[in-house]
């Protein structure tokens, strides 16, 4: 039996919910329909915003031939066969879904058939193709982004489609709530909302009221975006470490809720770890011990109970002093290595502890620093070619790194006595 998706699934390009930014008046897919001029590309979104969809569309609207392949199981005859096929009769337009899992062979066969428009290619991905498609094919495409659906999209359409007596012609009523709620449990996927209703619909008996109560009795679920190897995963990390460095708590207790509901604690401990020291840093040394123990505490514990210290922890980074000196300094000591790779460690400083290594002039010289006074002497530690290198520039807005430069200005003292 034919889906309701596929039954839904509109024949014209201005029937597509959403996507504004790509359809509509002199939006570029709408001007390839106006000028009946196609070319390849690459789709690119979450699951569920309408890939298959506009492809289809477009095909139907160029009267061209739609063929459906997936770059996971499709094989060279297949690849050939609709390049063939386009070459004999009118061109065709191949959705090629999982682009991103297209094979070098399989890339080499299309190229020459993209480069001279033998046949139009639109590939479909969840994945970044900046990040997963081969640059020698990506050139040759132009790479559109699809957006997230948003709640008042899918209910807008979930409304409207309920009155379709053609389709849900059984004497069923789902109520607006029911409604409103799959919009906001298909997390923006129009795939998930629509057979979330196919399925109460199907199962309603008839003259039947679907309420909110029932629906929820189902136990159909909320659809997850999250994903550990894909976009949502990265933006979504980067978004909680960019929330506690721009100290906005709120933001960053969101984000840290997000990762725990993926149930990732792995993930969610190694950024902390990150933070602790690239954002914070010297502003406040003492988070980096609070921070271990609030890790070893969630590793302990496990989830649920894991969110407790976590959200101790990140409510305690957010809102702590900040300073990045620390990794602007190791950075700065790393790209003078790459820069001057040549370097001769001063004969003083160099190991003494075996037989021999006085008759190289290893560590003769060397002045012990805990027998003089205040613990210090002045002498040489940078190779001749760095002296007077400065990698470290303290933070001077926090109290810690005031301390420190105190004691940075009182060693140049004693040098320039």
């Amino acid at each position: 039996m034919q889906s309701l998706t596929s039954k839904l699934r509109p024949k014209r390009l201005e029937e597509v919910v959403g996507q504004e930014h790509l359809i509509g008046e002199n939006k570029i897919l709408t001007k390839i329909i106006s000028s009946n001029n196609m070319f390849s590309f690459i789709l690119y979104g979450a699951p569920g915003t309408g890939k298959t969809t506009i492809a289809s569309a477009l095909a139907n609207e160029l009267d061209y031939k739609f063929k459906i392949l997936n770059a996971v199981n499709c094989s060279k005859k297949d690849l050939t066969n609709v390049i063939e096929e386009s070459k004999r009769f009118k061109k065709v337009i191949l959705l090629l879904d999982e682009f991103h899992r297209l094979t070098k062979p399989m890339q080499d066969i299309l190229l020459p058939e993209i480069e001279f428009d033998n046949i139009y290619v639109i590939g479909c991905t969840t994945q970044n193709p900046y990040h997963s498609v081969a640059p020698a094919i990506r050139s040759r495409l132009k790479i559109f982004e699809l957006k997230q659906l948003n709640q008042t999209n899918i209910y807008n359409y979930l409304k409207n489609i309920v009155t379709n007596e053609e389709i849900f012609n059984k004497n069923v009523t789902i109520t607006d709530e029911v409604l409103r709620q799959i919009s906001i449990d298909c997390s923006g996927d129009m795939r998930f909302a629509i057979t979330t209703l196919d399925i109460i619909y199907n199962t309603a008996k008839n003259e039947e009221t679907i309420t909110i109560e029932m629906f929820n009795n189902l136990s159909l679920g909320v659809y997850k975006n999250y994903d550990d190897n894909g976009d949502y995963f990265y933006d979504t990390i980067s978004a909680f470490q960019k929330s506690i460095r721009g100290s906005d708590v709120n933001a960053s207790l969101y984000y840290l809720a997000l990762l725990i509901d993926s149930g990732d604690l792995d993930t969610i401990c190694r950024r902390l770890s990150v933070i602790a020291y690239e954002d914070i840093g010297l502003a406040n040394p003492n988070i980096g011990p609070f921070v271990d123990s609030a890790i070893n505490s969630a590793k302990m514990l496990g989830f649920p109970e894991a969110r407790i210290p976590l959200a101790n922890i990140v409510i305690q980074l957010a809102l702590s002093v900040k300073s990045n000196s620390a990794i602007v300094a190791i950075d700065n000591a790393l790209d003078t290595i790459k820069r001057n790779p040549k370097f001769n460690i001063p004969s003083h400083l160099r190991d003494n502890h075996y037989i021999g290594a006085d008759k190289l002039g290893n560590g003769l010289g060397y002045k012990y620093p805990h027998n003089y006074p205040n613990n210090y002497v002045q002498q040489q530690y940078l190779p001749n070619n760095l002296i007077n290198s400065n990698f470290y520039t303290p933070n001077l807005t926090n109290k810690n790194e005031k301390t420190l430069n105190l004691y940075m200005e009182f060693i140049k003292k004693l040098n320039n006595k």
